[in-house]
């Protein structure tokens, strides 16, 4: 391994001090590393396939790649760890689009970014590690710094992005719209991308919980979303998982009372285990929206807001945490009380949605779009973590070398949390810097662990 990776992976050991910039700044970077690529050659590897039976594992390659130019207001990270987000496995799918079209796009921009259009793409969009190198026009990090990355990327050249970055025309989610994402030994990130890392946790529980955690922040408690506020109930689809889990906490931190909606008896019991109370198992309760690919089934929109007075004692929900889209979201529309918010995000089931607008119109009803977070929105939702006030639900870890099989987990939602990838981290565990903080909150972090 190259001395300075060598460093970094001996400071994370136990009861080693952590690094200094002096002590980075005499080893020189290494000129490759390894890396979860996707081939620009492959994108029409699974033309003809559904997408259930697309399989990440043949698209995703791990090899050695150049290291990227380092940039004004950039940093090159040491990656210890990173995770699998539903946007790795349409990534790997090559759908909607193959991710070389943003990559090409994103080249035109300026000189500076031409390097982003390579024949390959390093995909990822979570990290933990440790800062190697900052580029011209950085001040607030410096080498040694360990760190947490959320995924915004934005010039911030244009006035729309200067009240909510999230509407900066030229933004663009790191990992997944640019190149040299997380999935890797090192990555390029911009420098307003760091925030410091949760000392109580490992690498690989710090790096599970930034694009979930922080859009599921913006979704339901920023002014950007739905307002979360005191005694709503929320029904939160897919509750046990990485995205929906942080929304449980974030409604029970709140004083709000979630409505889970699982798929199995094993995620309610994680939803159990967060403090949820009210769960409904779809697969139990065998809930079929659909009639045929083309024809909802109000009558089961009826049952299902039946099924949530019984256990909100009479009430309908005031927001509808959703996220998996077409199969759901006529459900979602119909069970909101009058006045309530659809907040949306992603569509893991399918884009286009159907609902009957007499629902909506006539109960005055709302649908707010919303798509990851601002860089203060995510500070926030990861000050939270730091605090021991939200906790990563981590499910099985994967060294970097089996990341097609994490992202395959992901696609076939074989997962109950999030899927954690290994990068330089030797093993579990590494990384905590605060074990009088993580015992006080070890119970939650072991309970709040999915892999059983």
């Amino acid at each position: 391994m190259e001395p300075i990776l060598q460093a970094v992976l001996d400071s994370s050991k136990p009861g080693a001090g952590r690094l200094s910039p002096g002590d980075l700044a005499g080893l020189p970077l290494p000129e490759s590393y390894r890396a979860a690529t996707l081939h620009r050659d492959d994108v029409s590897m699974f033309e003809g396939l559904d997408s259930a039976e697309k399989d990440p594992r043949t698209s995703i390659h791990i090899e050695e790649v150049p290291l990227p130019d380092l940039g004004p207001g950039e940093a090159l990270v040491a990656v210890m760890a990173s995770s699998v987000n539903y946007n790795t496995v349409w990534s790997s799918i090559f759908e909607p689009v193959p991710t070389f079209a943003f990559l090409e796009r994103y080249a035109k921009l300026s000189p500076s970014t031409a390097h982003h259009d390579l024949p390959y793409h390093v995909i990822g969009s979570d990290l933990a590690g440790v800062v190697l190198r900052t580029g011209p026009g950085v001040h607030v990090w410096q080498p040694g710094d360990e760190v947490v990355a959320h995924c915004l990327s934005v010039e911030l050249e244009s006035p729309e992005g200067h009240d909510d970055t999230m509407l900066d025309p030229q933004q663009r989610i790191w990992g997944f719209e640019t190149n040299f994402g997380g999935l890797a030994e090192i990555a390029l990130v911009k420098s307003n991308q760091l925030m410091p890392k949760p000392q109580h946790l490992s690498w690989e529980e710090a790096a599970a919980p930034g694009l979930v955690n922080s859009t599921a922040y913006r979704q339901l408690v920023s002014r950007n979303g739905a307002q979360l506020k005191q005694g709503d109930n929320v029904l939160i689809w897919g509750a046990s998982g990485g995205l929906g889990s942080c929304a449980t906490q974030f409604a029970l931190g709140g004083g709000a009372t979630p409505v889970c909606v699982v798929s199995s008896e094993r995620k309610a019991e994680i939803c159990r285990a967060m403090g949820a109370e009210l769960i409904i198992d779809r697969t139990a309760e065998d809930y079929r929206f659909w009639k045929d690919e083309h024809t909802q089934d109000p009558k089961e929109w009826k049952r299902f807001g039946k099924r949530i007075r019984e256990l909100t004692g009479g009430e309908d929900v005031d927001i509808v945490f959703e996220h998996p889209g077409r199969e759901t979201f006529g459900a979602s529309v119909y069970v909101t009380r009058k006045g309530g918010t659809i907040v949306t995000c992603a569509s893991t089931s399918g884009y286009r949605h159907e609902y009957d607008n007499r629902y909506l119109w006539m109960s005055l009803k709302r649908i707010v779009g919303s798509h990851f977070a601002n860089y203060r929105e995510a500070w926030e939702a990861n000050r939270l973590i730091a605090k021991g006030r939200i906790h990563p639900t981590l499910s099985k870890v994967y060294p970097l070398q089996q990341t097609g099989q994490a992202a395959y987990d992901v696609h076939r939602n074989l997962h109950q949390g999030k899927v954690g990838v290994l990068c330089l981290a030797p093993e579990e565990g590494l990384g905590v810097r605060d074990p009088e903080l993580r015992a006080r909150h070890l119970g939650a972090i072991n309970r709040f662990r999915t892999d059983g």
